[in-house]
């Protein structure tokens, strides 16, 4: 996921560009890691006196906008282009966290504002991909529910909110509610600060504050609190085999996540913002069912049954090499013995020197990568996938050998420990070098061989 273009279709451009301006979004279209582009509706009209509205055949109170300067406003954005549209509108469906995370993986998407009491159909019928609302009333206008929607979605695009890991705790990514935050004073109009907060034992503040979300999310909003406790049932049925199925055990610890099949052993799940999709069949008549359900939009499926993977690499599906799933299961972290930073964007030609990655700006940008650096220059970088799992090791070839590969994993490994993770990864099966390495630190494999089969696809989300 890279830079995101945003257009908006408004008759108050000024109130899109002033609203946004002082926020991060601001700061972001300011360094160019998003755009944001206000477009006048009134521009493309062909009245003279710049008219874009008209009564509503039939009769009623009000006026409604008129086709023609829309459509032609929509075609000078898009050049004729099939781009996303949405129309925002209290008639549409319900604006998520899901719905921000999807259209975050788009490279330009459109805004339709209405104004008066709505657009002509046609046009709608025309342009319009997606109907969204951001609640069940009314306003003037469409400008301030598409602000929020840009908001939304513009933050989850890597360096918007700076280096920070899209892992990080938030409201609605588990389906969790978020815990209660404290700050100083410690006493404040007689009320004090939980003094598990002021323990400094880490592994006690984290229990509490799992706790505390739970209590929340039960009490204000008892459909999420229902889906978190499905997820941590089918997490539970699937620890019966920690090592087989870590992968999906961590997408559902995360909410990272939707369950498209579960019963009897059989399981499919979806990461809709990495594009994975995660199938196991206990079953071998289950198989079909579970590939048939894979979603088209997914450009990567994890699977360890034979019968999964060739029924998709008849559908589509490219082979990959065979894989050793990896994971590390102890609380202790690991010692580093080199110099390890986070990267940034300083970094980023010296690393392309050694380092074949696809979307490396966007996990630099992510704060997905890390380097190891020596007399100042970076030798080596490792990191996190978009769906959780750890990688991306490259280390150039006059550094090998020196314990470059070890830190780097092992200041990884460190940092998903700190998060409460199982650190997890796929190895190469033909990798030797790697799954050496791997042991030594105390990593164990899976019983059983996966695949991860990549499919092409025109907007596919990239490593972030």
């Amino acid at each position: 996921m890279g830079e995101i273009k945003f257009h908006v279709l408004t008759l108050f451009p000024e109130m899109i560009r002033q609203g946004l301006a002082p926020s991060i979004i601001g700061r972001a279209v300011e360094k160019g890691i998003i755009s944001l582009n206000a477009v006048d509706i009134r521009d493309h009209t062909l009245e003279r006196h710049r008219k874009v509205d008209d009564y509503s055949y039939g009769g009623g109170a009000g006026m409604l906008l008129q086709a023609q300067p829309v459509f032609d406003a929509h075609r000078a954005v898009t050049g004729g282009r099939a781009l996303r549209t949405v129309y925002v509108t209290p008639q549409g469906t319900p604006f998520t966290q899901e719905m921000a995370r999807e259209l975050a993986g788009e490279k330009e998407i459109v805004f339709l504002c209405g104004h008066y009491e709505g657009v002509d159909e046609r046009v709608l019928e025309e342009i319009v991909t997606d109907y969204v609302s951001i609640g069940d009333y009314v306003l003037t206008g469409g400008e301030l529910a598409a602000m929020v929607m840009i908001d939304a979605v513009a933050r989850l695009v890597p360096g918007v909110l700076g280096n920070e890991l899209s892992w990080q705790e938030e409201s609605f990514d588990n389906d969790l509610l978020e815990y209660p935050q404290y700050s100083r004073p410690e006493v404040w109009r007689g009320k004090k600060v939980p003094k598990v907060l002021l323990s400094g034992n880490h592994r006690q503040i984290t229990a509490w504050r799992l706790e505390q979300s739970e209590a929340r999310t039960s009490l204000r909003r008892p459909d999420l609190y229902e889906r978190y406790l499905r997820r941590r049932q089918l997490a539970g049925e699937l620890a019966r085999d920690k090592r087989c199925h870590i992968h999906m055990m961590e997408s559902l610890a995360e909410g990272r996540c939707e369950i498209l099949y579960a019963g009897q052993g059989d399981v499919l799940l979806y990461d809709r913002k990495a594009g994975v999709c995660m199938g196991e069949a206990a079953r071998e008549e289950s198989c079909e069912i579970l590939a048939g359900l894979v979603p088209q939009e997914a450009g990567t499926v994890v699977t360890s049954h034979p019968l999964i993977r060739d029924l998709l690499l008849k559908g589509g599906f490219q082979p990959s090499c065979e894989y050793i799933q990896v994971l590390y299961t102890r609380r202790v972290s690991l010692p580093v013995k080199r110099e390890i930073r986070r990267l940034t964007m300083e970094s980023l030609e010296e690393i392309r020197g050694f380092c074949q990655l696809d979307g490396l700006e966007d996990s630099i940008r992510a704060g997905a990568l890390y380097g190891a650096f020596e007399a100042g220059r970076p030798v080596g970088a490792a990191g996190l996938h978009r769906e959780g799992r750890f990688g991306m090791l490259f280390v150039e070839e006059t550094s090998r050998r020196q314990g470059f590969g070890t830190a780097l994993t092992a200041c990884v490994v460190n940092l998903l420990l700190e998060k409460g993770r199982t650190p997890y990864g796929h190895v190469p099966a033909e990798n030797q070098g790697a799954w050496a390495l791997l042991e030594k630190l105390g990593f164990y494999r899976a019983g059983k061989s996966f695949w991860r089969l990549e499919k092409k696809l025109a907007n596919r989300p990239g490593i972030w």
